[in-house]
């Protein structure tokens, strides 16, 4: 039987939860682990409630699955986010052997795909899935910051 979930399902999870970080005045970055078409983890930006810069939506959800399987390392694993990792969540996803990164938006910026091939060299990489969207409520709530 052939799934009904795709990785765009998938990113309209992570959205949802990006919506959440953007009605708590959180940068609105979203996203969902997945295993076996099965969402183990869920989370959007934090790092204003917590005052943690560290509190990103993938940390948050990498901790989340990880304690979900009972394990560090994600094989087997998904994780959609509305906008592309930075640095420091590479790193991490690096270390959690995640099987696939599925990004929307691209960060030109501080995204990890400036500094080359920072995930473990047997992740796949998908980007742009939902990227209008997601894009969308990024710049709108940068808008309304601006005001």
């Amino acid at each position: 039987m052939i799934s009904p979930y795709n990785d765009e399902y998938f990113m309209k999870q992570a959205l949802q939860e990006a919506q959440k970080g953007y009605e708590q005045n959180e940068v609105p970055v979203g996203a969902v682990i997945v295993a076996n078409d099965q969402i183990i983890a869920r989370s959007h930006n934090l790092t204003e409630k917590l005052t943690d810069v560290t509190a990103h939506a993938e940390m948050q959800a990498i901790t989340a699955a990880a304690g979900f399987i009972g394990g560090k390392y994600l094989k087997g694993c998904t994780l959609y986010v509305t906008l592309e990792p930075c640095v420091m969540c590479g790193g991490a996803l690096y270390w959690s052997q995640i099987d696939k990164v599925v990004f929307a938006a691209k960060d030109e910026k501080r995204g990890a795909g400036q500094v080359g091939e920072l995930y473990h060299p047997k992740t796949k990489v998908v980007s742009g899935v939902l990227d209008y969207k997601c894009s969308k409520l990024m710049q709108e709530f940068f808008r309304n910051k601006r005001k």
